[in-house]
């Protein structure tokens, strides 16, 4: 009896892992239009995959999912987006405009599908200068900033930071103990949601940067978007932070949640952790 609970204990530790994952890849959507800069770790160099493109692909051979990237605003159509699974973006500026990376624009139609095929249960993956899409337009919070539960106010110089677990249990951040440090190019984000479940906290103490004198305020994090599960972190700038395992397993976490493969206890806990996190920088 001993060695069967043993088996099984295993089993269910693989699987919570994501390392049991039957059946087909997942499919993605990789979403990488720039309407405004353009970061290098999704510029492509011709048909070239980017640098971006090169880290997910490796780690979908690993986690059973498989990305397509586009930087096409028209591929938010019902007939495409039914293709995929879950949709990723790395994304910046309003995406209905022209882009200075030559793509494609949204369709307002696109855009509100978009949040219709989330609310209907599509899982929604929100990376780095994802939370700098649609934002800055008027003082009406966009629907893409209720969706993804944040919004970027802006970064100051790239610099060493630490970001605080208080969540060690979601999946991927069971290595972190109490954070770590990165050199990072670190956001200051407003208009969160209150319904989100706080996983990672940056802590601004010592930054340098009017934009982070400001209390301990979110930095990743879930949410739902009616039965969509939602993910979104502000990592992911640098090469050498998508070339860190530690990102990495943050990244595959939210992935493998999003996708279902995994639970975790997204109580909303914003107001617990991070109690002053509308506390903002003077003049924003």
């Amino acid at each position: 009896m001993h060695q069967r609970l043993s088996r099984a204990a295993v089993l269910l530790i693989a699987l919570f892992a994501g390392v049991l994952s039957a059946g087909e890849p997942a499919k993605i959507l990789f979403f990488t239009k720039s309407a405004r800069f353009e970061h290098s770790v999704i510029k492509r160099n011709g048909d070239a995959p980017s640098y971006a493109e090169k880290i997910l692909d490796e780690l979908g051979a690993k986690h059973n999912f498989k990305i397509t990237t586009t930087k096409d605003g028209g591929i938010f159509t019902a007939e495409n987006l039914a293709k995929y699974d879950a949709i990723m973006f790395y994304t910046s500026g309003d995406l209905l405009k022209p882009a200075k990376d030559g793509s494609p624009p949204m369709t307002a139609e696109g855009k509100q599908l978009l949040f219709d095929t989330v609310k209907n249960g599509k899982p929604f993956i929100a990376v780095h200068n994802a939370l700098a899409t649609f934002d800055k337009s008027t003082d009406k919070v966009d629907p893409y900033i209720e969706m993804i539960g944040g919004e970027s106010i802006g970064h100051g110089a790239q610099q060493k930071a630490r970001n605080l677990c208080v969540d060690a249990k979601f999946p991927g951040c069971e290595k972190l103990g109490e954070g770590f440090e990165l050199m990072e190019e670190w956001y200051s984000i407003k208009n969160f949601s209150k319904d989100v479940h706080v996983i990672l906290v940056q802590d601004p103490k010592g930054m340098n940067g009017g934009l982070y004198i400001r209390p301990p305020y979110p930095a990743t994090w879930a949410r739902m978007h009616g039965k969509g599960r939602v993910y979104a972190t502000s990592l992911g700038h640098r090469e050498d932070v998508w070339s860190n395992p530690l990102f990495q397993d943050i990244l595959v976490g939210g992935i493998q949640w999003a996708l279902g493969r995994v639970e975790a206890d997204i109580t909303p806990n914003i107001e617990t952790v991070t109690p002053q996190y509308a506390t903002l920088p003077s003049g924003k």
